[in-house]
C-alpha cells in the first residue's frame, strides 16, 4: 500500500506557537513502522509544503497533535477526499485520541485512539487485504463498528524514519535555532495534574535505552527532547546520560521539559546530564504562584519546589524557562500574588497562559457548561473561552502587565535582550528579531479583545 502521512498547517495567533516548528515525530515513528510493514511512506508537513502531491495514495494518516488544529485536520480531511474520492483517511494524534467524537463526520474513516506504532500498520494491510476493519484493535470508526480494547503501548525499539522530513529540515526550528531535531526518549507522565490529559491514560512508557542512544548520536547539534517529563525515573535517567557520556554524544544544545519538584529531588541527574552540552535550558511547568492554586489545579507540588528548582538550575548552569497559567477566575489579588513569585524568581524567560479547559483532561469535564466559545481553533491558551471574573478588558490588562515585567517588555528587557544576540550569527540574529517584533503583539489588550469570543453574551454567562 502507498501510505501519506500529513502534518496540516497551524493555525496560532498568539503566543510563540509560530517560532517553535518541530519536526512530526510522531509521524516519523509511524513511517518506520508502516515500512517494516512493507508499505511506501511518503509525509508531507504542509506547513513547510505545498500541496498534497501529485501521486494518489492507498492511505492517508493525518496528525492532529492540539485542540486547536482540529478545524484545520477537518478541513484537510475533506480536501483529501475531495481531490482522492474513496481513499480512507485516518486521524490520529493527541488531540485525536483525547476527543475522537470531534473528527465524527464522513470526511474521517478512522480516528486513532492509541500510540499507533502497532496499529496503524495492522489497520493499513487489513485495508489490503481487504478484510473487516472492526477486527482491528485501536481504532474509532466511522461505520460505528464496535470499539475494542486498543493497544496503548509504543514499540520502544522503534528508531524514527527521518529520511521522510529531510527536504523540510532547515523548517524546524526553536525561536532562532534552526535546524532543530526533536527526540523522544519515553512518553506519558504519571502525575494527575487537572488540565493536562498527558497523564490520564497509560502513565510513563520509556523507549529502549541503547535505541535512544543511537538516536542521540545520530541527529544534529541543536536538540529538542519532546518528552513530557525528563529527568524521570531518575535511576533511567541515570543510565541514560551515563551511556551518552560513554559514546561521548555532546550536543550544542538541548532543550527539555520537566517538573520542579523532579528537579529538586533528582539534583544528580542533572549533574549527570549538564556535560552532554554545550547549552542545556529546561523548560518548566510552574503553574501558578500559590500552593493553594497549585494544589487547586492538582500539580502535586509546591511553590517552594518552584524556588527550589531555580536555584538548583542556576547553580549546575541550566537554563530556566518557566510558564504559568492565568486562570479566568483569578481575581487581582491572584495576579500580585503572580507579579510577587516572579521578583523572587528574576527569571530572564517567562511565559503566561491561559488556563484552557482542554478535551481529555478532568478540567474540561467540570467547565463545558461554561464555555461560551466553542471553536477549538480558539483553545490556543490566549483565548478565554467564557467571561472572566474580572471581565475581559481588565483580565488582559492584567495578562498584559504580567508579559510587561518579563523580558519580552523593550521597556523593561532592552539589557536582557542584548545579552540574548551576545554570540550568535548574522542569520540568528534576525530570526530573533523578528521573533521579538511579532511578539509584542502580546503587549496589546486591544489585539486580544478584537480576537475573542463575540462581545454580546447571555446575561447568565456575562453575569
Amino acid at each position: 500500500m502507498r501510505a501519506l502521512l500529513l502534518r496540516p498547517r497551524a493555525r496560532e495567533r498568539f503566543g510563540l506557537g509560530p517560532f517553535f516548528r518541530v519536526e512530526p515525530l510522531g509521524l516519523e515513528y509511524l513511517g518506520a513502522a508502516l515500512r517494516r510493514a512493507g508499505h511506501q511512506v511518503e509525509i508531507r508537513d504542509l506547513r513547510l509544503a505545498r500541496g498534497l502531491g501529485s501521486r494518489r495514495p492507498d492511505w492517508v494518516g493525518l496528525s492532529c497533535i492540539h485542540t486547536l488544529d482540529v478545524p484545520e485536520t477537518l478541513a484537510l480531511a475533506r480536501q483529501v477526499k475531495q481531490r482522492w474520492p474513496g481513499v480512507f483517511v485516518m486521524v490520529g494524534g493527541h488531540a485525536a485520541s483525547a476527543d475522537p467524537d470531534a473528527f465524527a463526520g464522513p470526511e474521517v474513516d478512522a480516528v486513532g485512539l492509541g500510540p499507533g506504532e502497532h496499529s496503524v500498520p495492522l489497520l493499513v494491510s487489513a485495508l489490503e487485504r481487504g478484510a473487516a476493519l472492526a477486527g482491528v484493535p485501536g481504532f474509532r470508526l466511522r461505520a460505528r463498528e464496535a470499539q475494542r480494547e486498543h493497544p496503548t503501548d509504543i514499540d520502544p525499539k522503534l528508531l524514527p524514519a527521518r529520511d521522510l522530513v529531510a527536504g523540510f529540515r532547515t523548517g524546524y526550528r526553536c525561536v532562532h535555532r534552526s535546524p532543530i531535531w526533536a527526540i523522544e526518549t519515553g512518553r506519558g507522565c504519571p502525575f494527575r495534574c487537572a488540565f493536562c490529559a498527558v497523564g490520564r491514560a497509560d502513565g510513563y512508557q520509556p523507549r529502549d535505552l541503547g535505541v535512544v542512544v543511537r538516536d542521540f548520536e545520530t541527529v544534529g547539534g541543536d536538540v529538542f527532547v519532546i518528552d513530557d517529563l525528563f529527568f524521570y525515573p531518575r535511576d533511567r535517567s541515570r543510565e541514560l546520560a551515563g551511556a551518552l557520556a560513554a559514546r561521548s554524544v555532546k550536543k550544542r544544545w538541548v532543550l527539555a521539559q520537566t517538573r520542579a519538584d523532579t528537579v529538586v529531588r533528582g539534583a544528580e541527574v542533572l549533574e549527570a546530564f549538564r556535560p552532554l552540552a554545550e547549552r542545556f535550558d529546561l523548560f518548566f511547568g510552574f503553574e501558578a504562584a500559590t500552593d493553594r492554586r497549585l494544589a487547586e489545579l492538582r500539580k502535586d507540588a509546591t511553590v517552594g519546589d518552584t524556588e527550589a528548582a531555580v536555584r538548583l538550575c542556576r547553580d549546575l548552569g541550566f537554563g530556566v524557562t518557566g510558564n504559568f497559567v492565568i486562570d479566568p477566575d483569578w481575581g487581582e489579588a491572584d495576579f500580585e500574588d503572580l507579579w510577587a513569585l516572579l521578583d523572587r524568581l528574576r527569571l530572564d524567560r517567562v511565559g503566561f497562559t491561559v488556563l484552557t479547559p482542554l478535551p481529555g483532561t478532568d478540567y474540561h469535564q467540570s467547565q463545558q457548561s461554561r464555555l461560551a466559545e466553542k471553536d477549538f481553533a480558539r483553545f490556543d491558551m490566549h483565548h478565554v473561552l467564557w467571561e472572566p471574573r474580572l471581565g475581559r478588558r481588565r483580565f488582559y490588562e492584567l495578562m498584559v502587565e504580567s508579559w510587561k515585567r518579563n523580558v519580552l517588555s523593550s521597556g523593561n528587557a532592552s539589557r536582557r535582550w542584548l545579552t540574548w544576540f551576545r554570540g550568535i550569527g548574522v542569520r540568528e540574529a534576525l530570526a530573533l528579531a523578528g521573533v521579538l517584533y511579532r511578539t509584542q503583539r502580546l503587549m496589546n489588550v486591544d489585539a486580544y479583545l478584537s480576537d475573542t469570543f463575540p462581545p454580546e453574551l447571555p446575561a447568565v454567562l456575562a453575569e
